[in-house]
């Protein structure tokens, strides 16, 4: 190809490339153009879209500022309304006080008014009153002092009238309570045992098989009497009483011991010193024995355990101890038997009312052989032998020796009482009855105002009568007490005994 067609080829080429580069760049450019002009659309939409919806917030938030702004109005109208109304309040309340202010006002002029009124009315009546109580000084020859001490007295007299009636009503009252109470507790602990009560002598009576018996029993020169009584210390009496001989002494021991020794030498024939010593030692070994099988038979009864050998030991001697006939170990069975009763009724511990109660006449069974009263006596054994402080109280209270230091004290002395005084319990002699009723009256007699007196009841009531123009109401009880008092501290009594005070006021006159 010659040179000329390539060039021109090759022009060609190069211009086609040329106008083919610039329709792509027109292309391009038209493209870009419609895409600027759709981006400008859209962002003109998106303007007034935006536009419109600030629009419509900014018409939201007037609306919403309205709306507060509205009710700020209202709360401010209310809140208003409200300062307004307690304003009025506050001017009404500052009206009513000024009113009350001018009340109280005109009332203190009033009051004062008033006061004066009564100071010169006082005045006045202290004026007059002093006229009169010159006036009734002069007329009645007596000072006002003298008036005003003896008023005085005349209210204190009256007063204490009113109060000793008074303590007499309320005293009797509360006797009248308690008298009920320990009446239903004596009577349900009495009703729950009945004990039979035989009065003991100080003698004992042997039966023989015939009168020739004596005759041995006195013995060649009345060797074996004399041999029996040392050997018992108990005198035999040997009289005209058919078939039967009379052993006497004070000791119940020794008599018994001697009952039984008598009786074995009767039934074995063989009389003589040396049978009587022998049978005599055989038959104390055999009393005490009893003694100490009556204590345990007791105590077994009673449910009282832990008591001491040698407590046991002296316990068991009361089966031959007596009291004005009574037997002692029934006593204080019979005393344990009666606590416990009423301390059951009352909600206490049985066993050891039980146990004071048995025990608080011990000393009975050492009085024959120590010097000393039985509470005394009795007390120390059981201190020994560490018996508790109920016991101990219980031995020397019911005696009045110390206080009472608790109710189980108390029922044991009551059941002493009781066991001491009801009927058939004790026998006294008829001279010491008679001589005990003469000491009651003449304690009686002896208070200033008695008139006279009289024991009734076998002694357990004295009546004493006084002179109503000498004696108060007041010193009725007075003279009550006092009595009493002499009672318990001069005599010895078993129970108790009632003093009754009699003022009597009689008006006589006589028609014609």
């Amino acid at each position: 190809m010659d040179p000329l067609g390539i060039v021109l080829a090759a022009a060609a080429v190069s211009l086609f490339g040329i106008i083919g580069y610039v329709g792509r760049g027109l292309i391009e450019q038209s493209r870009q153009d419609r895409a600027r002009e759709a981006a400008e659309d859209e962002a003109s939409v998106i303007l007034d879209r935006a536009k419109e919806e600030a629009e419509n917030l900014r018409k939201v938030k007037i609306l919403e500022g309205k709306e507060e702004v509205f009710q700020l109005r209202e709360s401010w109208k209310k809140e208003e309304q409200r300062l307004t109304e307690r304003v009025d309040m506050i001017d009404r309340r500052f009206n009513a006080l000024n009113e009350k202010e001018k009340t109280q006002d005109q009332q203190g002029k009033y009051l004062d008014r008033r006061e004066k009124e009564i100071v010169d009315r006082e005045a006045e009546a202290d004026s007059a009153r002093a006229e009169i109580h010159t006036r009734l000084e002069s007329l009645s020859g007596i000072s006002r002092e003298d008036a005003k001490q003896q008023l005085i007295q005349s209210l204190e007299e009256e007063a204490k009238a009113d109060a000793a009636n008074s303590l007499r009503n309320i005293k009797k009252e509360a006797e009248r309570k308690a008298d009920q109470e320990s009446k239903m507790i004596l009577g349900l602990a009495i009703q729950r045992m009945a004990v039979d009560q035989t009065a003991e002598m100080t003698v004992s009576v042997v039966q023989l098989p015939s009168d020739d018996m004596k005759g041995r029993i006195i013995g060649r020169e009345g060797r074996n009497i004399r041999s029996f009584e040392q050997a018992t210390g108990i005198d035999v009496i040997i009289d005209d009483t058919p078939e039967a001989v009379v052993l006497s002494g004070f000791d119940p021991v020794r008599r018994e011991t001697a009952r039984m020794a008598l009786q074995m030498l009767v039934e074995d024939g063989r009389i003589h010193p040396g049978r009587i010593e022998e049978l005599v030692a055989k038959c104390r070994r055999e009393v005490d024995k009893s003694m100490t099988t009556a204590a345990e038979e007791i105590l077994y009864e009673l449910g009282i355990h832990n008591v001491h050998p040698e407590i046991v030991k002296v316990l068991g001697r009361l089966k031959f101890r007596t009291s004005y006939g009574q037997n002692q170990l029934q006593h204080a069975r019979e005393v344990a038997l009666l606590a416990g009763n009423m301390g059951s009724e009352m909600g206490l511990d049985v066993n050891i009312i039980r146990r004071a109660g048995l025990l608080h006449d011990i000393g009975k069974g050492l009085t024959h052989q120590e010097e000393g009263s039985h509470v005394d006596l009795g007390y120390r054994l059981c201190k020994k032998y560490d018996e508790s402080d109920i016991v101990l109280n219980a031995i020397r209270a019911h005696h009045d020796e110390e206080p009472h230091h608790s109710v189980e004290a108390f029922l044991v002395t009551a059941s002493d009482a009781i066991s001491g005084s009801r009927p058939g319990a004790r026998r006294e002699m008829f001279d010491g009855y008679v001589k005990r009723l003469e000491k009651l009256e003449e304690l009686a007699m002896e208070n200033p105002g008695v008139e006279r007196c009289f024991a009734i009841q076998a002694g357990r009531e004295i009546r004493v009568m006084v002179e109503p123009d000498k004696v108060t109401d007041k010193e009725m009880a007075d003279i009550s007490k006092t009595v009493a008092s002499r009672i318990e501290e001069e005599l010895q009594y078993p129970g108790e005994i009632k003093v009754v005070v009699i003022r009597e006021t009689r008006a006589t006159d006589f028609a014609r």
